[in-house]
């Protein structure tokens, strides 16, 4: 007896048809994913600005000022050898090392600063500062 050896698996069709619905799949989860990442950056960007306005303040604690714009953010992770040199600097620092914001620049200081004592913000998405996307000390309860 002759016994018919038929190939098992997958028609084209039935490939097709899942591809199809992975692929409508993917268009309903996708923008979801997306929108969330934006206010995940903006939210992140926000915690960091708090962080550094809170280290900015134990470091005003311990030398009765805020660092210069000249000394920038790095006078929170290392001592400052530009004047005004701060007396009571801790051996460690303040933070360990400077955050980037989400989309990959430096935040940047202000002091003294325009609209407070002292301007912390990132340049916001499109990377350039005085833009309506700025996120500063000034506007961060907005994104949290």
């Amino acid at each position: 007896m002759k016994t018919l050896n038929r190939a098992s698996g997958f028609s084209l069709i039935e490939v097709m048809v899942v591809l199809l619905i992975i692929g409508i799949m993917a268009s309903m989860v996708a923008p979801q994913i997306l929108g969330n990442q934006e206010e995940a950056q903006l939210k992140k960007a926000a915690v960091d600005i708090q962080q550094l306005e809170s280290a900015l303040e134990m470091y005003k604690l311990r030398n009765n000022t805020f660092p210069t714009t000249e000394q920038g953010l790095d006078a929170l992770v290392s001592a400052p050898t530009i004047d005004p040199i701060p007396r009571n600097y801790p051996s460690d620092g303040f933070i360990k090392r400077l955050p980037e914001d989400p989309w990959g620049n430096p935040y940047t200081l202000i002091s003294p600063g325009e609209l407070g004592k002292v301007d912390i913000f990132s340049s916001g998405p499109d990377g350039q500062p005085g833009t309506d996307d700025d996120i500063g000390n000034w506007n961060v309860n907005e994104y949290l």
